[in-house]
């Protein structure tokens, strides 16, 4: 059972809804990536997605964007992340940690290269946003037999194919992009999702996490009644941006800790 699954079954069995945060590697500077995902974890976080930066993030609005350009104008590359992510694991060999971000890094590093070393440096998942599921099947299969979960995205616009072929070849946890946009591009439309969530789970028995549009503790809330864990991204860079570096991780802390209280009341 991988620490992503087993953190699932942790919180199954304890009644409560999961909590996964988004930052950017490299944003506000590489320094600051892993206090800020300690931050995140002493807060509350039950899973932490770790940002790729990337120069074209198609489906990252602004304010993720930015962080991308913050990131990579700081010189983080995807080796980069890969180190921060065995510098957390120093500190911390509980906490699942997904790495999200675009084919392009990957595919100049090498697929199975990759692989073996986010492995190697305590990754346990990781999203290709623009790796179409009907064609990532090997990419899957070679992630699983590193002991990495592949986690895909399914929108609502989402074909049922689409949502069984996630459903064959995904591990982890499924995200559901809960609008049609970019990340911050919308409010969130709970309605929506609530039709949706209960045709995703009759084609898969992963956990459900929902993004995208999530920006406090009362979206949250009103989320995690119908997910199993809710994701949030924006909101926090936001914080990260207004911050800058002297005060970026104490203010998110001060972002994150009501929403988990949200999560738990």
């Amino acid at each position: 059972m991988s620490r992503i699954q087993s953190r699932f079954a942790s919180l199954r069995k304890q009644g409560r809804k999961g909590l996964i945060p988004y930052i950017t590697a490299g944003d506000p500077t590489p320094a600051l990536t892993v206090p800020l995902m300690q931050a995140l974890v002493e807060v509350g976080a039950d899973i932490l997605e770790l940002g790729v930066p990337f120069s074209d993030p198609m489906a990252d609005g602004p304010v993720n964007q930015r962080s991308s350009e913050r990131a990579l104008a700081n010189g983080v590359g995807l080796a980069d992340v890969i180190g921060m992510v065995r510098g957390f694991r120093d500190h911390d060999a509980e906490t699942p940690v997904v790495l999200m971000g675009y084919a392009n890094p990957i595919e100049a590093m090498g697929g199975e290269k990759f692989l073996a070393a986010a492995a190697s440096a305590g990754v346990d998942g990781v999203i290709v946003v623009d790796y179409p599921p009907e064609e990532a099947a090997p990419f899957a299969a070679l992630a699983k037999s590193g002991g990495i979960d592949p986690i895909f995205l399914l929108a609502p616009t989402s074909t049922p194919d689409r949502i069984q072929e996630v459903a064959r070849i995904g591990a982890g946890y499924l995200y559901y992009v809960s609008l049609k946009g970019v990340t911050g591009a919308a409010s969130l439309d709970l309605t929506d999702v609530a039709k949706r969530i209960p045709l995703l789970r009759a084609a898969t028995q992963l956990p459900i996490g929902v993004g995208f549009g999530i920006r406090d503790a009362q979206s949250a809330r009103r989320v995690a009644e119908i997910a199993d864990a809710v994701v949030i991204g924006s909101r926090i860079i936001q914080e990260i941006e207004a911050a800058g570096p002297e005060q970026a991780v104490a203010r998110v802390r001060d972002l994150i800790r009501p929403i988990r209280a949200a999560l738990d009341a």
